[in-house]
């Protein structure tokens, strides 16, 4: 992890044992908060609410409680569709997107949020090749 050393990195916010693994998840954090002008790296909720609001399509100030935990549902929804776990069924007449389970992702808090994390630097890629 050349690429990050002198950094103030937590080791909760790393995904992986290995160092590749490690500097793709920071690279897609780096990447994340130079996009969005962000003054700090953001954490995984943080990023989670913006590819919700980067699939939503609707930017606005006004989102209730209710609706920011629907944005991060979104947002997984997306990123766990990569491998089949979700599939997209349609779109509400406000626009939101609804999303049919297809199969359960793995069991516990650590490896969702490492699944996650491998696919938001999937997503990240995918973005940025499109």
């Amino acid at each position: 992890m050349d690429k990050f050393k002198g950094l103030d990195i937590n080791a909760d916010d790393l995904y992986e044992d290995s160092e590749a693994g490690d500097a793709e998840w920071l690279q897609a954090r780096f990447e994340i908060k130079e996009l969005l002008g962000l003054a700090k790296l953001p954490d995984l909720q943080g990023i989670l609410f913006a590819i919700g609001l980067q699939e939503l399509g609707q930017i606005r100030d006004d989102f209730t409680k209710e609706e920011r935990q629907d944005l991060m549902h979104i947002a997984v929804c997306r990123l766990l569709s990569y491998d089949n776990y979700y599939e997209l069924e349609g779109y509400d007449a406000d626009g939101w997107p609804h999303w049919k389970q297809l199969a359960i992702p793995p069991i516990g808090r650590a490896k969702q949020e490492i699944l996650l994390k491998r696919k938001i630097t999937e997503y990240i890629n995918n973005v940025k090749n499109s």
